[in-house]
């Protein structure tokens, strides 16, 4: 892996030297604009408007726009006056428990590695950690950004995952129309239920992938080897408009499934 950031973790006067990695990757398929007539990659370009010519970097200043067209400049060592100390601390302020805190928070993760004679540190707040079932709450700044993270054990690895200010998460009742005391006939919501338990299994990720992305890369392949490009058919979900009747035919399904009726299926294991 490529070392993105090297630093420390700190808590109370410990500190722990580290490695940053990223953890994810995106495996999208991505794209480049061609002009159809040549074959040739779009260029896009900086250029200025009211000048009418290409821009060179060092003619680019940081703008923020206070009012419509009206902007005010921030030069480099402006910014750089204001930027935080701990430039190269991941610095843990609190400790809490992981399930305090929603999904919605979790921004990017990255795995720490100990960086140089570190080894014996981060063994111990990894082990620490794992017995009190801590998380910690800290701050880093990442390319001029400083952000709210969390430290937490994954597998025997250490990881940080960079997430949202709480100012940053939208207030859920902003979303219209979000029915809140409506009254739910007792019937349904028992089927709904055991619905829910009967699709119930064990978290395998392995199991799950990109089903549009591995079409578009066996497209493109066809394409580089000149065959053509069959359309599949669309499937097209059962159309079901009684609430009931989908309730009762998607219990008859995942039961099915639960007995084995479906390749692959996998019973529930039994609780211990």
């Amino acid at each position: 892996m490529h070392t993105i950031w090297k630093g420390s973790i700190s808590f109370g006067l410990v500190n722990i030297p580290v490695r940053m990695y990223s953890a994810t990757k995106n495996k999208s398929v991505s794209f480049r604009n061609i002009h159809r007539p040549c074959k040739t990659p779009i260029q896009y370009t900086r250029t200025c408007p009211t000048c009418e010519k290409e821009v060179p970097w060092d003619e680019i200043v940081k703008g923020y726009e206070y009012a419509d067209n009206q902007f005010v400049l921030m030069e480099k060592d402006e910014l750089e006056a204001i930027q935080p100390k701990n430039r190269k601390s991941i610095e843990i302020l609190d400790f809490v428990r992981l399930e305090e805190i929603d999904p919605i928070y979790f921004d990017k993760t990255y795995y720490l590695g100990p960086g140089d004679e570190g080894g014996k540190a981060y063994s111990l707040l990894r082990e620490a950690m794992k017995d009190t079932g801590k998380i910690g709450v800290a701050q880093i700044t990442i390319r001029s950004k400083q952000s709210l993270a969390v430290v937490r054990v994954f597998e025997q690895c250490l990881v940080m995952e960079t997430i949202f200010y709480p100012d940053e998460v939208r207030k859920a009742d902003q979303v219209p129309e979000v029915p809140t005391d409506l009254e739910l006939p007792e019937k349904e919501m028992t089927m709904a239920q055991q619905l829910i338990e009967n699709l119930t299994t064990e978290f395998e990720p392995e199991k799950y992938e990109d089903d549009y992305r591995k079409s578009l890369e066996e497209a493109i392949e066809k394409k580089v080897k000149g065959e053509e490009i069959v359309e599949a058919p669309e499937r097209q979900p059962e159309r079901v408009v009684d609430l009931m009747d989908a309730l009762k035919a998607s219990l008859e399904q995942s039961g099915t499934k639960k007995g084995g009726g479906k390749k692959g299926g996998k019973k529930k294991k039994a609780a211990k």
